[in-house]
């Protein structure tokens, strides 16, 4: 039973627990990526993953405790941040992995559906800022690798260097419809380098 207070979705289960809700999560992301946020039926959801209706019902109340859950997965799922030796083979594993993720049918559907979702419900974009919250923090270390290694500027603000690198790509996925490619990705993480050289991203004095 969902605990007194608690956001649903975010009280981690164990056992067969565990394995109710990997098996409801994943015929969720597989309704979302299908229909859609606005057609999202937990009973639907129940009887894709063969699991009870009033389990769902009671663990997660409602679709949007159903996606901030699949956001923590997705989060908890997520490739580490790269180790390349320098900025630009950094940011480039960072764009060749949001372009493959967006490019993907299922999962480039999802992000459709959950952004769209965030737009409309409160606690589906709190979910969805957890999750990139999560990703520019985890990745974050890259770009103070490249200032300690003195690749980027003291005070380059490294979470607005990897926004830049995803934004054209969503762009992309959200907006225009052109391919979401190799080339994309590559120009991508060039631009940010090169953004990144010129101080373009310095937010704050050295300290």
């Amino acid at each position: 039973m969902t605990e007194e207070g608690a956001v649903p979705g975010s009280v981690r289960p164990g056992g067969r627990t565990a394995r109710v809700r990997e098996a409801v999560l994943q015929a969720a992301g597989d309704l979302l990526a299908e229909r859609g946020f606005a057609h999202l039926d937990l009973a639907e959801v129940a009887a894709a993953a063969a699991v009870g209706k009033t389990t769902v019902y009671r663990r997660w109340r409602h679709p949007a405790g159903l996606i901030t859950d699949l956001l923590v997965e997705m989060a908890e799922g997520s490739l580490p941040h790269a180790d390349t030796g320098s900025l630009l083979g950094d940011l480039t594993a960072n764009a060749h992995l949001v372009a493959e993720t967006l490019a993907n049918p299922r999962q480039g559907k999802l992000f459709q559906a959950v952004i769209a979702a965030a737009t409309c419900d409160e606690a589906a974009a709190t979910a969805l800022r957890r999750f990139y919250d999560i990703r520019l923090t985890e990745w974050s270390i890259c770009v103070e690798r490249a200032i300690e290694r003195g690749e980027a500027p003291a005070g380059t603000d490294a979470r607005a260097v990897l926004s830049a690198v995803s934004a054209p790509l969503y762009y992309r996925l959200l907006a225009s419809g052109d391919p979401i490619d190799e080339t994309a990705a590559t120009t991508a993480a060039l631009a940010a380098v090169n953004a990144v050289t010129a101080g373009i991203f310095v937010t704050s004095a050295p300290t």
